[in-house]
């Protein structure tokens, strides 16, 4: 399986050797999904972590069946999973559903796990990747509570130019925890 993104990804923060881009390539498995496919579905389990090579992903929970709340997106080069769910093998509070035909490399819980133990620089990668993920949200947060939505939205077009021209307005809204008419925060 050709890989090569998502190597050229984590060399970005550790060595890895061509061998070790053929474990890699081993323990890995490659989606091709259309948009608007389901990875997880509330209720199922998340055994897998997701890279995006192509395409765009977004995860969300129902507040109600008709109120959507987008919690994360994710395009080239970002990874995405119901963490709590991938850690304590629990159903999924969560969607993680495509919002464009996408290309992803699936590593499911066993095989990250050997992985780790196979490669040992992938544990950094991933403490590196999650740091930076956490960061983020602890700066989404921040962001939530002292913006008001005009900014919020304006902060996140500047910043992410790349969302803006892939996914819904309606999907931003929820992720920026915006009132469909943009006048309000979602309580």
């Amino acid at each position: 399986m050709e890989t090569q993104k998502i190597v050229e990804h984590i060399r970005r923060f550790v060595p890895l050797s061509n061998r070790e881009q053929n474990v890699l390539d081993r323990n890995t498995k490659r989606l091709s999904l259309e948009q608007h496919k389901f990875l997880i579905q509330k209720g199922d389990i998340s055994n897998s972590i997701y890279f995006v090579e192509k395409g765009c992903l977004r995860m969300y929970s129902e507040k109600t069946k008709s109120i959507e709340l987008t919690t994360q997106l994710a395009i080239e080069g970002w990874w995405l999973t119901d963490f709590f769910s991938f850690i304590d093998n629990k159903p999924s509070e969560h969607f993680i559903q495509t919002l464009e035909e996408s290309e992803i490399i699936s590593i499911d819980k066993v095989k990250y796990q050997e992985l780790l133990k196979e490669i040992p620089q992938l544990h950094d990668y991933f403490v590196s990747i999650l740091q930076r993920n956490i960061a983020a949200s602890q700066l989404r947060i921040k962001y939530l509570f002292e913006m008001s939505p005009e900014d919020l939205l304006q902060h996140f077009t500047t910043s992410f130019p790349d969302f803006v021209s892939r996914v819904p307005l309606s999907m931003i809204y929820s992720y920026l925890g915006i009132s469909h008419d943009g006048n309000q925060m979602i309580s």
